[in-house]
């Protein structure tokens, strides 16, 4: 069964879009028109040309008809063997964390970095000192490594850090971004000792005396201070990481689990210079009262480029980590673990299903973080419940990443309306670890996407990023081969077809937010949103589709990316 078969209906929350009306044939100066035998529209119709005028498609259909619409003005677009597509749709992520962690210390493992041990790690950090000169007492932050990739199999700790530096206090966080170490330097100046108790939701991880060992899980982290950067600062790294975004195709971007203040403060930028694409925040609602919580209203539409989209929970942490939330213990877990370790949730049960009532009964869209099964059954309980008590049916709470679904809990997500968003890269960068952490039956079922089609449940795949690299053709590759980093087929039959990875990022991801009459599709009177590809996915090998370039990022009728 595809996605293809799936017709949407108007939604109850049919406020939350950016849908403006088509332009009037009669009157419109066509300005762009692309021509070429690889358009992919994903509305299944079929199309030669399409007519774009302002921000807005006019027109598709066969060249010669479309062509007709010309002006002396038009700008026709031959596209050769290059296929055009509707611009891919980020369904999760963090946009201007991608932007961010340009100014941080790269530690990432290949194919994104060079570190593959921890020696690497204390090297990079004494080059930067050595390069730099910071001023003394100075926090040094670096962010990407990966301790199920190191040749050590451990993460960094204070030890190994302060070979690196005794001056400067230094904090590296984890790739999956759920972790984080830091040196003695840092531990003494965060005031975290072997009498610190554990924070709700996180770990002090110790040494055999009970010392903390630097390492620190989940909400521990913030025992350590954050990055402090001022707002001009901010607004600059945020525009990069839009225009990293643009480069990998994508016209919609996520900035997942915001604070209210910088919501604040996206406003403002978009007000003095319009987002390039369009931007959809979310934000975290963990650490607010529930006041604040029952503050938050969303955009119905975006305001250059940007709108508030709703909230975000985090329910558990990270399989990568180690730290999602399990109904059967860990095959493997963390070091020192007892053998019927399941992690823990980050966030209290009844507090989250209290305030997704709430939420919901007010047309508030939520994300809920949720990896492991139990923290998927916890969110999925959330839902229930409103939905009980609201008697409401086309809410689209949406469970991300959802890496360790049960099958049963599939037949709950269908009869809920919850959209699924899967972690689609983990087979690729964490298969083979997964194997490890969950044994080869759980493992083998990360991200059931298959399981989802064969059930008729809406679904999106994302990369999370900055965890991975934001590139769409590479999310592809993997959701349709599903192959490990060792060449091992992580569960064959949850791979997909090219047509299904394409639908989830752009009509499946236009749906999950409330704009699948907007965008997602190359289909008459929608935004003008497009991506150039090198080649048609659809006619390449699927071995090779993370090969295929982008040769053009097109948002709202305007060129944002260009391929040298």
């Amino acid at each position: 069964m595809s996605l293809r078969p799936f017709k949407f209906i108007l939604p109850l929350f049919a406020c939350i879009t950016a849908c403006s009306p088509a332009p009037e044939k009669t009157v419109a100066t066509v300005d762009t028109i692309y021509v070429g035998d690889n358009i992919i529209t994903m509305d299944e119709s079929t199309a030669e040309a399409v007519a774009i005028v302002g921000d807005r498609i006019l027109a598709t259909g066969m060249r010669d008809e479309i062509l007709s619409m010309q002006s002396g003005t038009t700008k026709i677009i031959e596209l050769g063997e290059r296929a055009l597509l509707p611009g891919f749709i980020d369904a999760h992520g963090h946009v201007s964390g991608v932007g961010r962690v340009t100014a941080l210390l790269d530690l990432s493992p290949p194919p994104v970095g060079s570190v593959v041990t921890i020696d690497d790690i204390v090297e990079i950090i004494q080059q930067y000192i050595a390069a730099e000169n910071p001023a003394p007492g100075t926090w040094i932050y670096g962010r990407g490594y990966d301790d199920s990739l190191l040749t050590e199999g451990r993460h960094p700790n204070r030890a190994d850090l302060d070979r690196a530096s005794l001056e400067y206090p230094i904090v590296l966080t984890h790739v999956s971004g759920h972790l984080a170490a830091g040196n003695s330097a840092a531990l003494g100046l965060a005031k975290v000792t072997a009498s610190t108790t554990n924070p709700a939701g996180g770990v002090i991880r110790r040494r055999a005396d009970q010392e903390p060992d630097g390492v620190m899980e989940e909400t521990a982290q913030r025992l350590y201070p954050s990055i402090k950067m001022e707002a001009s600062r901010r607004g600059e790294l945020l525009r990069v990481g839009l225009e990293i975004y643009a480069s990998y195709g994508v016209t919609t971007a996520q900035d997942g689990g915001v604070s209210l203040a910088y919501v604040d403060q996206l406003r403002n930028e978009s007000a003095t210079l319009p987002f390039p694409i369009d931007m959809v925040a979310f934000v975290e609602v963990n650490t607010v009262d529930d006041a604040t919580v029952d503050s938050i209203e969303v955009d119905t539409n975006y305001t250059n480029g940007f709108r508030l989209g709703g909230v975000k929970f985090w329910l558990d942490g990270s399989p990568q980590g180690r730290t999602a939330w399990l109904s059967e213990p860990y095959t493997q877990g963390p070091p020192g673990q007892a053998a019927d370790y399941f992690a823990y949730p980050t966030f209290d049960p009844d507090t989250y299903k209290g305030r997704m009532l709430r939420l919901l009964e007010r047309k508030v869209p939520v994300l809920a973080h949720a990896n492991g099964d139990a923290a998927i059954e916890l969110m999925i309980d959330g839902v229930a419940d409103a939905v009980d008590t609201l008697k409401i049916s086309d809410h689209r709470s949406v469970a991300i990443h959802s890496q360790l679904m049960r099958r049963d809990q599939l037949d709950r997500v269908k009869s809920l309306g919850i959209v699924p968003s899967y972690y689609a890269a983990h087979p690729f960068f964490w298969g083979d670890w997964h194997r490890l952490s969950f044994g080869e039956e759980r493992a083998a079922f990360i991200s059931p996407a298959q399981a989802s089609i064969d059930r008729g449940i809406p679904f999106t795949i994302h990369n999370d990023s900055p965890v991975v690299p934001p590139n769409v053709m590479r999310l592809i590759w993997i959701a349709v081969n599903r192959f490990t980093r060792s060449g091992h087929v992580l569960g064959p039959d949850q791979r997909i077809s090219v047509y299904d990875a394409l639908y989830a990022v752009t009509q499946g991801a236009a749906f999950q937010y409330f704009e699948e009459d907007n965008k997602g599709s190359i289909t008459a009177g929608k935004q003008a949103d497009f991506v150039i590809l090198g080649e048609n996915p659809l006619k390449a090998e699927p071995e090779t589709l993370k090969d295929i370039p982008i040769i053009e990022t097109i948002a709202r009728g305007k060129t944002v990316y260009r391929r040298d």
